[in-house]
Formats: structure tokens, C-alpha cells, sequence
């Protein structure tokens, strides 16, 4: 069988429209798309990473519409805002029970369910292929990855308890891990 020869807007365009359509489910409900990106990204943060300043990081917009988001999630109860500890003036973003059952009903599951349908190696190739173009982006751009704690270059498996909290530790942080922890979002991530 012969290659074929792929076409990179023939990937670009396809990328572009799910990303659209995908967007457009998201003003069905009561919140827009940014406030639906913004709650997955607080349920995936670790303890590390879950404030206003990774947030907007995150999103890669300005602090004045991350502000305004963060306002309308908690008119709406979905998340709360506390000191965080051991620091005066930075706060912690957490979801709220209302906030974690929303997520339930995020549209985003309806096109993971479709992406579930796909047979195993087209899952496998697209996985490896979009998590390819994501690095690559995030390079070209010089963004940062927040990615899972347990694929850091501070990550350490099993590694020396700082304290009690978890057998895995976080060299940069000097903090204990869980497992639950290692499998959550960091700005530091490297």
C-alpha cells in the first residue's frame, strides 16, 4: 500500500473546526466557554497550581478577563476563593460541590465519548500525534506545559517523604506527594 503524502492544513482545518464546534456546545448552558475551560482547569490543579495567577497562565489571557471569570464562577457558587496557607496576600481556587457536579455534565465528555468510538489504534496514533503537536506548540510558543506531576523532571516516585501526605515528593516544591497529586496539573511542570 502506498503512503500518502498528508497535507498540513488538511490536519490544520479539521483541528480548527472540532475546536469550534466544541466551543459552541459550551454556550448552551449557563456558562461561557472560558468559564467551562476555567473549571476543568481548577478540577485538574494541584495544590500548587490552583490560583488566579496559573490560572490566567493556563488560559494564556490577561489577568483583568481571568479576574472577571473567576468573579462569575463564584456568583454562580461553582468555586471559592481562600487564603492560601502560609502566604497573606495569595488565594486558592477550589470547585465548590455545585462546581464538581457540573463538571459532570461538561460538554467536553459528549466529545470524549466520541473520541471512546474511534477504534484503538486511531486512538493511539491521535494520542500520539496531537500530544507531538501540543509540545511542539507549546515550544514554538514558549508556554508552559502543565502537565501531570508524575511525568516532572521534579517528580519523584517513591522518593524520600518531606512529610506525611504521600510516598511520592516534589523536589521543587519540597513537598510529599500522593498519588492523587501526581496525577494533577502544575504550573512548574518541566
Amino acid at each position: 500500500m502506498a503512503k500518502t503524502n498528508v497535507n498540513s492544513a488538511s490536519i490544520a482545518w479539521p483541528l480548527e473546526r472540532l475546536t469550534r464546534l466544541m466551543r459552541a456546545g459550551e454556550h448552551d448552558g449557563d456558562l461561557n466557554p472560558a468559564q467551562w475551560e476555567a473549571l476543568r482547569y481548577i478540577a485538574r490543579a494541584n495544590r500548587f497550581s490552583n490560583s488566579p495567577g496559573a490560572l490566567t497562565r493556563f488560559l494564556g489571557s490577561t489577568k483583568g478577563t481571568v479576574s472577571q471569570t473567576i468573579k462569575a464562577l463564584e456568583r454562580k457558587g461553582l468555586i471559592a476563593k481562600s487564603p492560601r496557607e502560609n502566604e497573606k496576600r495569595s488565594v486558592c481556587l477550589a470547585l465548590t460541590e455545585k462546581g464538581v457536579a457540573l463538571l459532570r455534565n461538561d460538554p467536553l465528555a459528549e466529545f470524549s465519548e466520541t473520541i471512546g468510538d474511534l477504534a484503538g489504534k486511531t486512538k493511539r496514533r491521535l494520542a500520539k500525534g496531537l500530544g507531538e503537536l501540543l509540545e511542539a506548540e507549546i515550544m514554538r510558543q514558549k508556554q508552559p506545559t502543565f502537565g501531570v506531576c508524575s511525568t516532572c523532571r521534579y517528580y519523584r516516585e517513591k522518593g524520600h517523604e518531606i512529610s506525611l501526605g504521600g510516598p511520592h515528593s516534589c523536589m521543587k516544591f519540597e513537598a510529599a506527594l500522593s498519588n492523587a497529586d501526581a496525577e494533577l496539573i502544575c504550573v512548574e511542570h518541566s
